[in-house]
């Protein structure tokens, strides 16, 4: 704060002549006014002070309030006058016949029309009548006043004669004039009150119709806590009410239009396994994708979690299908699969699909694995080999499939399949991604032999099986040919062999099945993905990530694993393949698989080598030119006393490619024929006797040990 400024001046004397000699000057203090405040700074403190009243949560929720009860009011007003209106007019049938139509049930519509038809005919008939009425009135008020007053007369003469009184004959006459003078008392005591009152008991009958059916804007709403009707049965209203909210303008302007008649856009809601399902029709102006990308919103409306609704689009335009589960039943387990609880099932590749889970509904989900290129995909940790073993298992049970395995993890989920696939490579390093390779590139020799043999050769089938794939699209290893292993371009050996069995394996029963993690353009190039038949993927991370895995017609359908929850949905796939039912209008299925833990896995897969005659499981493979092949030829016949030589034939073109790719049942012939092992005949089929290989082996002076001289 300044402090005052004192001013001096001289105080003249008006008596004194200007001419003569001044006074002493007499020195005066005035004190300066102070300054006044600015203008600016009032402003800008009221202005902070406006501001902070308006933000303030208490004058938030005073405007919250007051406009959620006005709208109650003017909602419930607009209710009322239209719920009148339908009732005196056809509005509420012309609204459903609309409606009917836009929903293209003609049926439906055709028997509102005739309702509509005969509520008009009533009408016209009530209106007629009421211009008869008066005269109708008068006539009866006149008939009843007459033959009242004669039952009063009456009365009043056999109380007059009871009485001995004459006066008694107009006594009941009396008595209905006082009980008229009681009720206009009454009237006059009760009108003012009633007229008051009247008023408000309309305002709040109006407020009370606003408040049920929630006559306000979504922002004015209270929060209210779902606590209460968390699990509560789907009803036609719940969705209709779930859909208005969902924040779709012309959605919810259409259902408020509609009035009651909201449900007309839901077709029946059926129950379906765990859950209900019910089609919804859009109406004009509202597109499908709109509700698929409020999921998790429908979802809260309906008093459900994200992952209990599920939105595809049926045949119908304009249509979603909801399926709403019921509250926390996709967090109970599924039961265990047939393969543990049926030791006699067996499989058949040919006609059979393998009891992989059940769908959403509770169905079983059984896949056909016939002649389809299979590509599963996921997070690490959701259950990824687990869902692919159990198909193998199944199809093991099946003696006539060969498989041929590559688990890039070698974490031991596969060890199983030791003594039942003819090659078995475990391991994540860049050895076994190479050895890994030259097994898919057996199988493209195999597939090529078999596309060369004469037309109607029939062949067993070949499953090669990589899981963790991703391992060897990316393994950065060189061979002597400077040709990478891993890889997505023409140059990668795993890549272009992978690419090879999905252009012509499944016409020879030749097929390729992947699992790996995490889809990119990297670790799974774009040709290789497409190039299954059959695609499943459980949770992943983005929706781009679910179009690498499923494709886009899957995805645009209403696939999202990216959707499904990581270690909550463990074992929960999406899957788009004409291999499996699929609803009719779907492009995918959810099927939460079976879980079968290592030790029943190994169980079962003990189950299959009893099938067989006995299977020698390469654990590596050898490309070298210089063998043994009678060594060769009892080391694939293992334990078994004899084996069809056409299986010897695959067992020694999976132990060396090179070597025996080319083979000949007339070559296998001549080298067990100068061996003096020779194959015969057992139960009409040619077999190769484990017995006479090894006594032939036991005299082989090592002479002509090389292959490919045969």
């Amino acid at each position: 704060m300044t402090d005052n400024v004192v001013h001096l001046f001289k105080d003249p004397d008006p008596e004194q002549p200007p001419a003569l000699a001044p006074a002493a000057p007499t020195l005066t203090a005035v004190p300066e006014a102070p300054a006044k405040p600015r203008p600016v700074r009032v402003f800008v403190r009221t202005r902070r002070a406006v501001v902070g009243v308006v933000k303030h949560e208490r004058t938030r929720q005073v405007a919250r309030v007051s406009v959620r009860h006005g709208s109650y009011v003017i909602g419930g007003t607009r209710i009322v006058a239209r719920r009148a209106w339908d009732g005196r007019t056809g509005a509420r049938y012309e609204r459903l016949l609309r409606a009917a139509e836009a929903a293209g049930n003609y049926e439906a519509a055709g028997e509102w029309e005739e309702r509509l038809h005969r509520f008009r005919e009533q009408r016209h008939k009530r209106r007629m009548d009421l211009l008869t009425a008066p005269e109708k009135l008068v006539k009866g008020a006149a008939y009843g006043a007459g033959g009242s007053l004669g039952v009063l007369i009456a009365i009043g003469i056999a109380l007059a004669i009871a009485n001995k009184d004459v006066t008694d004959v107009i006594t009941p006459l009396m008595a209905l004039v006082e009980l008229i003078r009681l009720l206009v008392t009454l009237v006059t005591i009760l009108w003012g009150p009633l007229v008051a009152v009247g008023p408000w008991l309309a305002l709040a009958g109006v407020w009370a119709v606003g408040r049920q059916r929630g006559a306000a804007p979504q922002w004015a709403l209270p929060a209210h806590s779902r606590s209460d009707d968390a699990g509560a049965p789907i009803t036609p209203s719940i969705v209709v009410t779930a859909l208005r909210d969902l924040g779709v303008a012309p959605l919810r302007r259409a259902i408020t239009e509609m009035g009651d008649a909201g449900a007309a856009m839901l077709g029946p809601i059926r129950i379906a396994g765990c859950g209900v399902e019910v089609d919804v029709t859009l109406p004009s102006g509202v597109s499908t994708a709109e509700v698929q990308g409020r999921r998790r919103k429908l979802a809260e409306n309906l008093a459900r979690h994200e992952h209990e609704v599920f939105i595809t689009l049926p045949t119908a335009a304009r249509t979603v299908r909801l399926w709403i589960a019921d509250s926390g039943a996709l967090d109970e387990p599924i039961g265990p699969s047939p393969l543990v609880t049926d030791e006699t099932l067996t499989a058949d590749y040919t006609k059979g699909k393998a009891p992989w889970g059940q769908d959403l509904r509770g169905d079983a989900a059984a896949l056909s694995l016939y002649q389809r290129h299979l590509l599963i995909t996921g997070l690490s940790n959701q259950g990824k080999t687990a869902a692919l073993r159990a198909l193998a298992l199944w199809l093991a049970l099946d003696k006539s499939v060969e498989f041929r395995v590559a688990d890039l993890k070698g974490a031991g989920d596969w060890a199983m399949f030791d003594g039942l696939a003819t090659v078995l490579i475990q391991g994540p390093t860049d050895e076994h991604v190479i050895e890994a390779t030259e097994m898919v590139e057996g199988l493209v020799a195999e597939m090529e032999r078999r596309l060369q043999a004469p037309p109607g050769t029939k062949f067993d089938p070949l499953i090669g099986l990589v899981d963790e794939a991703q391992v060897a699209f990316m393994c950065p290893a060189i061979d002597g040919d400077k040709r990478p292993y891993g890889g997505s371009k023409a140059t990668s050996r795993y890549f272009m062999a992978a690419r090879k069995v999905h252009n012509q394996g499944r016409a020879v029963n030749v097929t390729l099945w992947q699992g790996t993690q995490d889809p990119t353009d990297q670790n799974l190039p774009k040709l290789v993905r497409e190039g299954a038949h059959t695609r499943a993927s459980l949770a992943l991370g983005t929706e781009s990530q679910a179009r690498m895995a499923l494709g886009d017609k899957a995805v645009d359908g209403g696939a999202a694993p990216n959707l499904l929850r990581p270690g909550l949905d463990k074992g929960t796939v999406v899957v788009a393949s004409d291999g499996i039912k699929i609803p009719a209008g779907q492009a995918s299925i959810t099927v939460r698989t079976h879980y079968i833990d290592t030790k029943t896995a190994t169980a079962i897969a003990e189950r299959a080598k009893a099938l067989r005659d006995g299977v020698t499981t390469l654990h590596v493979i050898d490309q070298g030119e210089d063998r043994d092949a009678l060594a060769d030829i009892f080391g694939v016949l293992g334990d078994a006393p004899r084996v069809l030589t056409a299986d010897v034939l695959k067992r020694l073109s999976a132990l060396s490619e090179k070597t025996y790719g080319t083979w000949t049942p007339g070559d296998l012939k001549q080298v067990l024929e100068e061996a003096g092992a020779g194959p015969y005949k057992s139960d009409g089929r040619m077999v190769v006797g484990r017995e006479r290989v090894a006594r032939a082996l036991a005299n082989h002076d090592g002479e002509g040990s090389t292959s490919a001289e045969a």
